[in-house]
């Protein structure tokens, strides 16, 4: 119970810092969308979504088909469904150990697994922390396809050579999350990531983590 009124005071505390300094220069309709989607982002528990995942090299880029089953605690399930020669990939982290495997092939590829920031770096759940940890985030507004998007933008801790940067716009309609896109310490785009459905605070069994 204690735990709980630290984590609700400190929430509250970290909202009333941002609001006030990221929605100046919104609409207000525009601060409106931007307040639901700021709560929505520090009471998140989990998410489930389909989408793609682009990696960009210099040279070419590669498309991913993916499935994505994260908790704000840790755990992650991601299973790439396309194409179809890579389709069953799966890998898992339970909250200590990253295991990956192929769903259609008997027995495990590898376990223990370090932890790759080309990997986690994809999931929404890495986003928000770095979100509300980081001394450089900022927020816009964006029109597309009809459509009207809150931007948020936030600094990646580290020195990647490739991931310095990420943005994701969020509907402001629906309050879902469009894609996320990282960047170089350059500006070029290195990761795109594109939602095609996308469940906040879904319930996760914890049978999902674990690879027996």
């Amino acid at each position: 119970m204690k735990k709980n009124l630290i984590k609700i005071l400190c929430s509250a505390f970290i909202l009333a810092l941002i609001l006030p300094s990221c929605s100046r220069g919104l609409s207000e309709s525009e601060a409106g969308a931007y307040e639901k989607i700021q709560r929505i982002l520090l009471s998140m528990k989990s998410y489930q979504a389909d989408g793609t995942v682009t990696y960009v090299s210099n040279k070419k880029s590669h498309t991913y088909n993916v499935k994505q089953q994260c908790r704000m605690t840790g755990e992650y399930r991601i299973e790439v469904t396309g194409p179809e020669a890579v389709s069953g990939n799966v890998t898992i982290f339970d909250g200590k150990i990253i295991s990956q495997f192929n769903n259609r092939i008997s027995g495990k590829i590898s376990i223990g697994t370090t932890e790759a920031a080309e990997r986690s770096e994809i999931l929404f759940t890495s986003f928000v922390r770095n979100y509300l940890k980081s001394n450089e985030v900022s927020v816009s507004v964006a029109n597309l396809d009809e459509s009207t998007y809150t931007v948020f933008e936030a600094g990646i801790s580290g020195e990647h050579p490739y991931l310095a940067a990420e943005k994701v716009w969020v509907n402001n309609t629906t309050l879902r999350p469009m894609k996320l896109v990282i960047y170089d310490p350059d500006g070029v785009e290195r990761i795109i990531v594109s939602y095609d459905s996308f469940e906040y605070n879904v319930r996760l069994d914890d049978e999902i983590f674990k690879t027996e």
